[in-house]
């Protein structure tokens, strides 16, 4: 290991090693280490964690109402059955988590704040070695292994995105991103106005609205919603009858992932009747007085942007009631006393929330680079959405999103824990793909197709995402009801994975 011993003659600090190194301790990372210990159980792993504890989105985000925007039948675990209402607060799945975490013994595998600047990865001694930060005692930490297993999401987690509006410095009261929400803030009997109205608006408006004077959400166009009881009947129906919860969790999941499957699918069949569907319910729910033209009907046709469940129509019953209302609109300015509008219009507010979304990173904003070259993702092309051309023993976890994020975890983690199998059999020391000479031609895009799915925190980061090919095996296809087949029968074989290691005849020279 040249370049380790180097290190230590440099007066660095001392590196330690490992077989794997999982990058987060959110859902996918919980996910991964449970994966590792039942099927790589001689595998020596570590997990490194930005934060103080464990959860992710779950455990950084505090704004007020924070709950899934996803089912916990499919959110949850797959190994674990979910027993509580489908829509979930961040408190009972950090509790949920937290069980994951102390009946499989994986608190001893975790680090917490260990933030990773760096990361090299040197083909002389096959690892990656990684430069990292602890947050607490500021501390230089290094450590080496063999395989990186990227699950920190795709998201600063304590970094929302806020536009620049003029005026934001005259505003005399409180301006808040829900991604780093202030301990201190009081909207009791207070007039708010959130801007947006994505997933995170339609938690925050309906949560504030129980005791704020009154808000308003701001919004530049409308979003689809889906409502209905946060409750699952067939879950409901197999608990009446006393069926065993680990039966009623595996079917309930099926029905679950056929369901999305079959309404995906309808979106782009028949998009006309899906959008009539979806406004319909909001017309029930608002009355025929209600303009739902204005302010529920979106500019593009259903599922090319994420749909939000609202769980018991609460978002909806709040406008019904005038505890909320929704103006749509463009900002001029902020003034002292709140927002001016491009009508003319002024929303009075002493509390400003901007649910504004989200700056993507490309594996946790950390500096990679192979034998000291810098590594620029965006000239990559990615196998399956998880593995890049070029780039070795490393796997990136980035979900679905007309699904649940875990559900592409644990089929990543399935793959991955088969894949370290196979190269601790055949002695392979590493594995990165490579386009076959069929593919050498192959046209190349952007991570994903605009006319497909195209949020803004999407648009604004494809200029640092991987590049798709025009064929399923490169590109993330964002769907799970194939994908949960074709994973599973992946070639490990197959000529676009280049192993090296002096067990295999067949493999790249060194």
């Amino acid at each position: 290991m040249a370049k380790q011993q180097a290190a230590a003659n440099a007066g660095q600090a001392p590196t330690e090693n490992y077989d794997v190194l999982i990058v987060g301790a959110g859902i996918s990372g919980v996910a991964g280490a449970y994966h590792l210990r039942q099927q790589c159980p001689e595998t020596r792993f570590v997990i490194l964690e930005t934060e103080e504890s464990f959860g992710g989105t779950w455990w950084t985000h505090r704004s007020p109402g924070i709950r899934s925007d996803s089912d916990l039948h499919t959110f949850g675990y797959g190994f674990k059955p979910w027993v509580g209402p489908p829509i979930a607060t961040a408190e009972e799945i950090l509790s949920y988590m937290g069980e994951v975490i102390e009946e499989n013994d994986l608190d001893q595998h975790i680090r917490y704040q260990h933030k990773i600047l760096k990361a090299d990865w040197s083909y002389e001694d096959s690892l990656w070695t990684i430069e990292a930060i602890r947050t607490d005692t500021n501390e230089t930490v290094r450590i080496s292994a063999n395989f990186l297993w990227m699950c920190q999401g795709y998201y600063r987690h304590n970094e929302g995105y806020t536009p620049e509006w003029e005026g934001m410095t005259d505003f005399k009261g409180r301006i808040a991103h829900p991604e780093n929400w202030p301990d201190d803030i009081d909207h009791a009997g207070k007039n708010v106005v959130v801007i947006g109205s994505g997933a995170t608006a339609a938690t925050v408006v309906p949560a504030m609205a129980e005791t704020a004077a009154h808000v308003t959400m701001l919004q530049r166009s409308p979003t689809f919603f889906r409502t209905g009881r946060n409750a699952i009947e067939i879950a409901e129906t197999l608990r009446e009858l006393q069926i065993d919860e680990s039966v009623v969790h595996e079917i309930t999941r099926k029905k679950i992932m056929f369901d999305q499957s079959a309404f995906t699918e309808r979106c782009f069949a028949e998009p006309e009747a899906v959008k009539d569907e979806l406004l319909g319910q909001v017309r029930e729910l608002l009355g025929p007085d209600y303009d739902v033209d204005q302010h529920f009907t979106p500019s593009y046709r259903p599922w090319r942007q994420r749909i939000a469940f609202v769980p018991d129509a609460d978002l909806f019953k709040g406008i019904a009631a005038g505890r909320a209302s929704v103006v749509t609109d463009e900002i001029d300015r902020f003034t002292e006393a709140g927002i001016l509008l491009q009508s003319g219009e002024v929303l009075e507010a002493d509390i400003i929330v901007t649910a504004t979304g989200f700056n993507m990173n490309i594996m946790g904003d950390i500096a990679f680079s192979i034998d000291g070259k810098p590594l620029d993702f965006h000239d990559t092309v990615t196998f399956r959405g998880m593995m890049f051309t070029g780039v070795p023993n490393l796997a990136w976890v980035f979900g679905y999103f007309r699904a649940s994020w875990t559900l592409r975890s644990e089929l990543i983690a399935a793959f991955v824990c088969r894949l370290l199998n196979h190269m601790r059999e055949t002695g392979a020391t590493s594995i990165e793909p490579a386009l076959r000479p069929e593919d050498k031609n192959m046209p190349l895009s952007d991570w994903i197709d605009e006319n497909d799915f195209n949020p803004n925190y999407l648009q604004r980061a494809l200029a640092i995402l991987p590049r798709r090919g025009d064929k399923r095996e490169w590109q993330h296809t964002q769907d799970y009801w194939r994908e949960k087949d074709e994973f599973p029968a992946i070639d490990l074989e197959d000529e676009m994975f280049v192993y090296r290691g002096k067990a295999r005849s067949t493999m790249a020279a060194e």
